[in-house]
């Protein structure tokens, strides 16, 4: 009889802590590692605060986030903004929700090579990661500057497609003339001196990129309350990175970096990729049609931003927090 009872208080306690686990907010969250999505990473650790529970999955590109949510494994994800129109022309269910970081992108070449300007990469083989907005601004650049481009070679520059610290050690390798790089790394190339900056690419219609948050429609619509906690939340942790730069530098360079980058490459990093919450459908179009012109992403059916950029919660969270 004593065993039964045992038994069965087993299975009720087994049935509450499954139970427990379900009731718990918890919001899927995929990221990439690098300096502006700090604040991105940030939000899991106040996330008890907010009343949530955040679980981040971190991957090497923008592209891998998309994939992760058409799998159904993330409800929020942190990207370029081109992964994440690429991804809403490949069918993935998502809304752009917010801007996180602007900016991030710098074209670095090795020292020595008297590389000055973009019309200077002909006949040179320019590194890039396949997949972020640095593609779209190289491509952008280079038909600004009437110059061919393909990863084979026999067009005036040839495109080596690498991750982002592939492309570091390859420059220091002298296996490419210049890259279009992200940061930290393009900092840390600068600052240890195999690298030099020939230009910031803001000079196209894009301007100065947003980095995008996206939300799966489903986690949009169908909860919305975890979704505007979960909005809050980043607002909060965004706020915290803005305000205290020491705190954001203490994070990043520690939990995030490990201590593999220094203070400098931080502070450079992060002027030239600062911390924001805004996002336009206006900024998302633009994006859209240089992708269009310039060929990246090769989308059959180019999304419409109107259609699917709803800061609404954004908006929201912005208001509640008392946050301009």
């Amino acid at each position: 009889m004593t065993a039964t009872v045992f038994g069965k208080a087993l299975v009720a306690a087994a049935l509450l802590v499954a139970t427990g686990a379900q009731g718990q907010d918890v919001v899927r969250l995929g990221n990439l590692k690098l300096a502006h999505y700090g604040a991105v990473s940030y939000i899991k650790e106040i996330a008890p605060k907010c009343g949530i529970k955040v679980e981040e999955k971190v991957f090497a590109k923008g592209l891998d986030v998309m994939q992760a949510i058409l799998a159904g494994e993330l409800d929020v994800g942190a990207t370029a903004s081109e992964a994440a129109i690429s991804g809403r022309a490949g069918g993935a269910p998502i809304y752009a929700v917010a801007g996180f970081a602007k900016g991030g992108a710098r074209l670095v070449a090795r020292p020595g090579l008297n590389i000055k300007s973009v019309a200077d990469l002909k006949g040179k083989k320019v590194g890039v990661t396949r997949g972020g907005i640095q593609e779209v601004l190289l491509m952008a650049e280079l038909q600004k500057a009437h110059l061919t481009a393909d990863s084979a070679p026999g067009k005036d520059v040839q495109l080596i497609y690498l991750s982002y610290p592939d492309l570091n050690q390859a420059l220091l390798g002298k296996n490419i003339d210049a890259m279009m790089q992200s940061e930290p790394q393009s900092s840390q190339a600068i600052n240890k001196g195999f690298g030099v900056e020939v230009m910031k690419p803001y000079d196209t219609p894009i301007g100065s990129p947003v980095r995008t948050m996206v939300m799966t429609e489903k986690f949009y619509t169908t909860k919305r309350p975890l979704a505007e906690k979960f909005m809050r939340c980043f607002v909060q942790a965004t706020k915290t990175f803005i305000d205290d730069p020491a705190q954001a530098e203490k994070y990043v360079r520690e939990t995030v970096f490990k201590n593999q980058i220094t203070k400098e490459d931080f502070v450079d990093a992060i002027a030239n990729s600062p911390y924001s919450y805004d996002l336009t459908p206006e900024h998302i179009q633009t994006t859209t049609d240089v992708m269009v012109a310039t060929g990246v992403g090769r989308m059959t059916r180019p999304p419409q931003a109107r259609d699917w950029v709803k800061t609404d919660l954004l908006a929201e969270a912005k208001q509640s927090l008392n946050v301009k």
